[in-house]
């Protein structure tokens, strides 16, 4: 067993021990609340229940087995390949298609098929990210930037970072919104309970996350919305126009529990060329599960 530390931030403050120790190992709540009751994870060397409160600058020791290492093997997946050059690749990924490997997807993730069309990506996340630099949820359909090597992989990410790589996707959401133009600047963290949920916090907790959102059709009961990201947190468009009272169509987590997947697609990306500088800009047309709702919506 290897003993790891974590110190807890104060944006960390009022979570469970749970939650915040699931959170650091990547671990289902169930096997932390196992180890923690076995004593393997413990707060200032003290031993405590799950339902701790932590505190920002608590120390929480794990004493677990170290996590399976998996590894990513390249698949013969077709790729809907919108631009590729010898640095980077822009996959339009179809909803329902995990990004990477993760335990209960360990193969048919569009890493695998990159692996295998590819065969070289950059290493900055690691062997189950090659080359990822953002993300897109599983049922979130649309362009995503690859990396194929690590100078590539940082120009991508500073981009990210500062704020100037544009990401503009298109939802349907559930009821009508009055207002054309908005701006939602809410603070996102994990839910306190559910940590398959993120949700609004505190100013003072969470991380910040920037959201413009434009109407571009109002039918009965429903809203066609365009979103920019301006930050990239997880979930965000999902969290932020469910905070507004409008979650997105079809959303299991946030909407419907019985939905089938988000309604949302990343239409377009608009970048500067990680090593030639040039400007990049790319546009994909709605896939036919959205045109298919919308063709209903409008009859």
């Amino acid at each position: 067993m290897d003993e790891i530390n974590f110190k807890a931030s104060p944006e960390d403050e009022g979570l469970r021990l749970d939650v915040f120790a699931a959170q650091a190992l990547d671990l289902s709540r169930s096997h932390i609340q196992r180890h923690i009751e076995d004593g393997h994870i413990r707060v200032n060397l003290l031993h405590v229940p799950k339902r701790y409160t932590i505190k920002a600058e608590d120390i929480v020791t794990c004493l677990i087995p170290a996590p399976e290492i998996y590894e990513a093997k390249p698949e013969p997946i077709p790729l809907d390949i919108i631009y590729e050059d010898g640095d980077i690749i822009v996959i339009n990924k179809p909803q329902g298609m995990v990004v990477h490997p993760a335990p209960g997807h360990l193969s048919g993730t569009l890493v695998n098929g990159l692996l295998y069309h590819c065969h070289d990506l950059s290493g900055v996340n690691g062997v189950l990210r090659p080359g990822i630099v953002h993300r897109l949820d599983k049922d979130t359909s649309g362009l995503i930037a690859i990396a194929k090597h690590d100078k590539a992989h940082h120009g991508l990410a500073s981009q990210l970072a500062a704020r100037t790589m544009g990401r503009t996707y298109h939802a349907i959401v559930c009821g009508v919104i009055q207002q054309t133009n908005m701006t939602i600047e809410k603070n996102i963290g994990r839910h306190p309970i559910d940590r398959k949920k993120m949700s609004i916090l505190p100013s003072d907790k969470g991380k910040i996350a920037i959201t413009h959102i434009t109407v571009l059709e109002r039918y009965k009961s429903h809203t066609l919305v365009e979103a920019q990201l301006e930050t990239g947190r997880t979930h965000q468009i999902r969290v932020h126009l469910t905070h507004l009272g409008h979650p997105v169509l079809e959303d299991p987590i946030y909407g419907n529990p019985k939905g089938n997947g988000q309604i949302l697609h990343a239409k377009s990306l608009q970048f500067t060329h990680p090593i030639t500088e040039e400007q990049i800009c790319l546009n994909t047309d709605l896939p036919l599960y959205f045109t298919s709702a919308l063709h209903r919506l409008k009859k």
